[in-house]
């Protein structure tokens, strides 16, 4: 007599038990499908064809064909005279623009977390609004401030009799566009910065204050080496924004004769696919910008991973 009942029991706790397990993957599908959909096949299409080369075959008017060439493309872009160029200008960029920010954000964050200080809301906004400005809007701002014909630095000089420097003649021009990032990264990192200030115990500080502690030696000793793990994360979307930088040089490329059209590695890599045809070798230089990126950051977040086990 009880043998229907309790079937229809261990039925339902196995529909309950495999409803419970489906529920998450239900939950994870749409992001799943959008993640493989724009983000894993486009990758993986990339690095098709940066295996391959369009050949003309038949003559000097045949039909151009899709052949694999292995590591052709890649030795090409690697030892491209135009691409160790662009590494190098990005390199002399993120010198300029990486630390300037992370420091600049630094010493705001620390300055708003001061006890004490007032008007520290308005304060944040003000530092985090230029962050929401997009890059292209901000680089036309300055670059109208960078125009000799309408900058008023050049006008102040002038009118001191000075020389008025060059903002879009190398090499100021490097200084140029760090200042165009600087000015748009400081409000990011600072409001990461200042939130991991907001989640220290304040019991170190009170501590630290009745040992005589001043407010730099605050900072110093106790709030700089907390944050390291937020700094290393700061750093980690600062080289990652770097390596990405296109849209500020691309856009003040039609004010200055500095910047060329490979003047970036991002910048080439548009040039060589859209303009000169050469989507697989396009293809294969964005696979290695790729590699280093993901290689850069591994080795920051194993870094940021042992610095919080060991603290």
């Amino acid at each position: 007599m009880t043998t229907a009942p309790t079937t229809r029991v261990g039925r339902t706790r196995r529909r309950r038990t495999a409803g419970g397990a489906l529920a998450p993957w239900a939950f994870l599908s749409p992001a799943a499908i959008l993640f493989v959909l724009f983000l894993i096949i486009p990758i993986g299409y990339a690095l098709y064809l940066s295996f391959t080369q369009l050949k003309v075959a038949g003559g000097a008017f045949g039909k151009k064909q899709q052949v694999f060439v292995g590591f052709d493309n890649y030795v090409a872009s690697l030892t491209d005279p135009e691409f160790v160029a662009s590494l190098g200008r990005l390199g002399m960029f993120a010198v300029i623009a990486v630390p300037l920010t992370l420091g600049l954000a630094l010493v705001f964050a620390l300055l708003l977390d001061i006890p004490r200080v007032r008007a520290t809301r308005f304060s944040r906004t003000a530092i985090f609004l230029p962050y929401a400005v997009p890059g292209v809007i901000a680089t036309l701002m300055w670059g109208f401030m960078y125009l000799p014909s309408t900058s008023p630095f050049t006008a102040a000089f002038t009118s001191l009799g000075l020389p008025a420097p060059d903002f879009l003649a190398a090499p100021e021009i490097f200084g140029s566009l760090a200042n165009i990032a600087i000015w748009s990264g400081i409000g990011f990192n600072m409001v990461v910065m200042y939130t991991a200030l907001r989640s220290i115990p304040t019991e170190l500080y009170e501590a630290a204050r009745i040992d005589g502690a001043n407010e730099w030696t605050i900072a110093w000793r106790i709030k700089i080496p907390l944050l390291s793990p937020a700094l290393i994360l700061t750093f980690l979307f600062s080289v990652i924004a770097t390596l990405q930088a296109y849209g500020e040089p691309q856009t003040l490329r039609s004010l200055s004769n500095s910047i060329s059209y490979s003047f970036f590695p991002l910048m080439k890599v548009y040039r060589d696919a859209f303009a000169l045809d050469n989507i697989p070798g396009a293809a294969a230089t964005s696979v290695v910008l790729a590699l280093g990126t993901l290689l850069i950051s591994v080795f920051l977040l194993r870094g940021l991973q042992r610095r919080t086990f060991d603290s």
